[in-house]
């Protein structure tokens, strides 16, 4: 062998022998330094994780009625990850898979489209990577169809699931306080790391509004996990370990499902009594509220909708439906989150707002047909003059020229357009002070705040609309001229003021703030509020809906507790005073003719009428109240818009509900025993069934079943 052949062989020994190194510092770092995590990654690999649902809790009544509880059906779902892997992206399993559920493919492939600008429902709004429920009403012989042919249908699974059902217990709907369920989404899925996803189950549906969404976190549970072996072909061989699910937490609430009803039917009533009357009775609120702690006996709005269209996806037409401005807004609650002007309701904030700034308590005032407020007459209602009279009649026949002349004069106090440095613009404040103008803290997701309109507001406004109204002022307005001359002049001369200095605080503005007209706009709900903290005499409460979180067996989690928002600034003589103008109102005010043949033995009734002036439409009609007058209890307001007057549409309706809660008139049965809520919590079984507390009665409640019991709701 020469030199140069034994350089090259001890090249390649040198060469092997790096490689035999190479390969062992390769198997220690495999077997040794990092065994253990490949150890675990060999197991995964034979193991698979089930999320296995948590049953959500009930969301039940006063008494212990189920207003949303759950029903056992077997959910079809389709994984759109193992549908895009199909060489045909799944269109022949879809067909397959219509044809067993008899439906249509096109249907089925809408159904798992994913939601996005542009694409109509129905389509899936949740996250992409969980399977899409498209069916949650089959039968066990469609579902073991489904599961014994997996070869036909991969991708596809048939689950027992829980789905929510509202049996409309008492005939109590509450759809916008109680809320929907709706799939979670992947943003969602990204702020909450680690959460589990199962499919078409409480896991991966969300609180979306109402109830439902504000104790979401109380409702949901925490799904469980089971760990099964499979084979090489993904055939399951046994469990390997098992964590059992959480169920969510039951939430009691306030809501008396029995006066909840009432409320409801009233509401039906007062906008059919309106259409009967020529007008147009488009929406409707009902409220009622303990006085003693805030907390909510009936919320109800209408146009209502029926809350199960949700389960198992809703279609574009139903959605349209629940948005359209076309079918009323149905999803809106106008007790919550409409906004009107509240007419002569207002005026317990504007007496004591005038008394506060100086005006007599006692004194007698005249009230004229009309009154002038700087070079503009302000009208009473249909021009009637009533002589001279105290505050207290004031109020009994609603008189607006006394509050025209308040308001105008505490303007000119004040400065009037050249306002001092500091004006103290008595009857704003008043009425912020009553709560008007901000949210009232319901447990409510998505609460309108009102408005109080002031000088500050006046000229942001101003600022915002200043170029489309020179705009009017200087074209006019054309389409109003072809019908109305004398209205399109009339407007565009207003234009031209605003245009020049409508960020101006003139004297119109404070005298149609006084009679709650012009822009001020309240909610059903801020105003029982502050007709509560009247009755109560002066505390205003935080409004709340929900009362306790109960667990599944029984145990209570957490009460509830009414919170104490602040008091009205108005002294308890003021405040009394306002109270006795009230409660003659039913009898031979404004609102007598609605309480006509009331038994006021049995139940006094103190409240207000509002009829709303709104331009281009009819009034909105109001009634605000408490009873019993001298002892209240309850406030009770009921509003309908583009309804008439207060007397002749909503305080009807208001003495249907008074009439329905203590059982008076043609009411055989008090909706609350005594005419008071229950004072304890009804009891939950650790079996789930529930015990109504002493005196009270759950009453025929529907069991469970794989169908839903609801019926559909008049919509308008």
């Amino acid at each position: 062998m020469n030199d140069r052949s034994h350089f090259r062989l001890l090249v390649l020994h040198v060469l092997v022998a790096s490689l035999l190194v190479s390969l062992a510092g390769r198997l220690w770092y495999l077997q040794v330094l990092n065994g253990d995590r490949y150890q675990r990654v060999a197991a995964e690999n034979r193991t698979r994780d089930i999320v296995v649902p948590a049953v959500r809790g009930q969301i039940l009544d006063d008494v212990g009625r189920p207003l949303v509880r759950n029903r056992t059906a077997l959910v079809v779902s389709v994984d759109r990850t193992m549908l895009s892997r199909q060489p045909d992206g799944g269109t022949a399993m879809l067909k397959r898979l219509a044809k067993v559920l008899g439906t249509s493919q096109r249907n089925l492939a809408e159904r798992v489209r994913l939601c996005a600008p542009g694409i109509k429902r129905p389509c899936w709004p949740g996250s992409p990577y969980q399977p899409i429920p498209v069916d949650d009403r089959v039968s066990m012989r469609v579902a073991l169809q489904i599961m014994e042919r997996q070869e036909d249908f991969p991708g596809v699974t048939a689950q027992v699931q829980a789905v929510r059902q509202f049996p409309r217990a008492a005939g109590a709907g509450a759809a916008q306080a109680l809320g929907y369920l709706q799939p979670i989404t992947q943003d969602e899925l990204d702020r909450r790391k680690g959460l589990k996803v199962t499919g078409f189950s409480g896991v991966d549906l969300i609180g979306r509004d109402g109830l439902e969404g504000r104790y979401d976190a109380d409702l949901r549970g925490s799904p469980g996990v089971r760990t099964v072996m499979v084979d090489s072909k993904g055939r399951v061989t046994g469990t390997a370990r098992e964590q059992p699910p959480v169920p969510g937490n039951n939430l009691i609430t306030s809501i008396d499902a029995r006066v909840q009803g009432i409320v409801e039917k009233s509401l039906d009533r007062a906008v059919d009594r309106a259409r009967d009357l020529g007008n147009k009775g488009d929406a409707a609120a009902g409220v009622v509220l303990d006085v003693r702690t805030g907390r909510i006996i009936a919320l109800a709005s209408y146009p209502t909708y029926d809350p199960s269209i949700w389960a198992g996806g809703v279609t574009q037409e139903q959605y349209d439906r629940l948005l359209g401005a076309g079918n009323g807004q149905p999803l809106i609650s106008r007790a919550v989150q409409g906004q009107f002007a509240p007419g002569s309701t207002f005026k317990i904030s504007s007496v004591a707002a005038a008394v506060g700034a100086g005006n007599s308590l006692n004194g007698t005032y005249p009230c004229p047909g009309s009154y002038r407020v700087g070079d503009r007459a302000f009208r009473n209602f249909e021009g009637e003059a009533h002589g001279p009279m105290n505050l207290h009649k004031g109020l009994v026949v609603s008189c607006d020229t006394i509050f025209y002349k308040f308001a105008y004069e505490e303007w000119l106090r004040d400065g009037g357009t050249r306002p001092a440095k500091k004006p103290k613009d008595p009857m704003v404040k008043m009425a912020e002070g009553h709560g008007f103008g901000k949210p009232t803290g319901i447990d409510l997701p998505n609460e309108s705040t009102g408005r109080i309109p002031d000088r500050a507001w006046k000229k942001q406004y101003w600022e915002t609309t200043k170029k489309a109204v020179c705009k009017a002022a200087k074209n006019g307005y054309p389409d109003v001229a072809r019908t109305d001359p004398s209205r399109a002049a009339y407007l565009k001369a207003i234009a031209a003021e605003n245009c020049a200095d409508g960020y101006i605080w003139r004297a119109g503005d404070a005298a149609n703030l006084s009679v709650g007209q012009g822009d001020v706009l309240v909610t059903p709900l801020q105003l029982a509020r502050a007709y509560a903290a009247l009755a109560n005499g002066g505390t205003l409460w935080e409004p709340r809906l929900g009362r306790a979180v109960v667990a599944p067996d029984g145990t209570l989690v957490r009460e509830i507790d009414p919170v104490k928002a602040g008091r009205l600034p108005v002294s308890g003589r003021v405040l009394s005073y306002i109270r006795g103008a009230l409660a003659d109102v039913p009898k031979n005010g404004t609102a007598a003719g609605a309480f006509n043949g009331f038994d006021f033995d049995k139940l006094s009734v103190a409240g207000k009428t509002g009829t709303a002036e709104v331009f281009g439409k009819k009034d909105t009609s109001w009634f605000a109240s408490f009873a019993p007058a001298k002892r209240p209890r309850y406030a009770v307001v009921v509003m309908v818009s583009q309804a008439g007057t207060g007397g002749q549409v909503a305080a009807p309706a208001v003495r249907e509900i008074y009439e329905g809660i203590y059982g008076l008139g043609d009411v055989k049965e008090a909706a609350l025993p005594k005419g008071v809520p229950p004072a304890k919590l009804p009891e939950i079984r650790p079996d789930g069934t529930v015990e109504a507390p002493s005196g009270y009665s759950l009453g025929p409640i529907a069991p469970p079943s794989g169908e839903p019991t609801t019926a559909p709701r008049k919509s308008g």
